[in-house]
């Protein structure tokens, strides 16, 4: 059952990124035809009103984040809050394709943001391109210690890798999320899709990115994983 969840795993990571490197091409499970397309950039949503003075909380990520199709786990993260009486604003900075060093590029948007709160999620490109575990583990730790300098409380949302990316590889990089949240003493998901890429309905139908359904229930995870720290008014 484990390696079946794996093989999954490969197949969701496959299209994380938007180019990986030619050293580990041959690595990769194929894609479904088609499934580039998925990566689409999406419209920069409208700024908030004037007067919403609510805290706010950043998704910072990926695709994963940012949603491909549909309704993204960040939206439906707001309708939890809003309809659990917490009153926050849901900033999604999630990009298509960003690695760790996009990401920590990036954090000063974060920052500027202010925000109560910031749910952390990369490392997947990083992994398909064969960057250094060390590296990857090197830009996460700078943007959790950029957020920590500043006062903003945060949460990890992790990733792993196939197994066909060797286990002298893989092993270390999955233990990067609770190695960091171990030292930043932060809470975390080991995966932040666990509870979805296994079933098709809560998928999209290139069998790699969340459906609509699949993002309704990461977000349930998220918000479960950061209750602990919300506030009610």
């Amino acid at each position: 059952m484990r390696s079946g969840a794996i093989v999954a795993v490969c197949l969701l990571l496959t299209t994380v990124c938007v180019s990986c490197g030619s050293s580990h091409t041959d690595k990769r499970n194929s894609a479904p035809a088609g499934s580039e397309a998925a990566e689409t950039t999406k419209p920069e949503p409208a700024a908030p009103p004037a007067d919403d003075r609510r805290p706010v909380i950043v998704t910072f990520g990926d695709s994963l984040t940012q949603g491909v199709s549909g309704k993204s786990y960040p939206a439906f993260l707001q309708d939890l809050l809003d309809q659990n009486g917490y009153s926050y604003r849901v900033d999604n900075q999630g990009v298509s394709g960003d690695t760790t060093t996009d990401g920590l590029a990036r954090i000063e948007n974060v920052i500027a943001a202010k925000p109560a709160l910031v749910v952390l999620e990369f490392g997947g490109n990083d992994g398909l391109r064969g960057i250094p575990v060390e590296a990857t583990k090197q830009n996460l730790a700078d943007m959790i210690e950029r957020l920590q300098t500043a006062k903003m409380p945060l949460v990890l949302a992790g990733i792993t890798l196939p197994p066909n990316y060797g286990q002298d590889y893989v092993k270390p990089f999955t233990a990067i999320f609770p190695s960091l949240a171990a030292r930043y003493k932060l809470r975390f998901l080991p995966f932040l899709l666990l509870h979805v890429y296994a079933d098709p309905k809560l998928m999209q139908p290139d069998g790699i990115h969340p459906s609509e359904a699949g993002n309704r229930i990461v977000a349930r995870d998220v918000f479960e994983l950061i209750k602990p720290l919300l506030h009610k008014t």
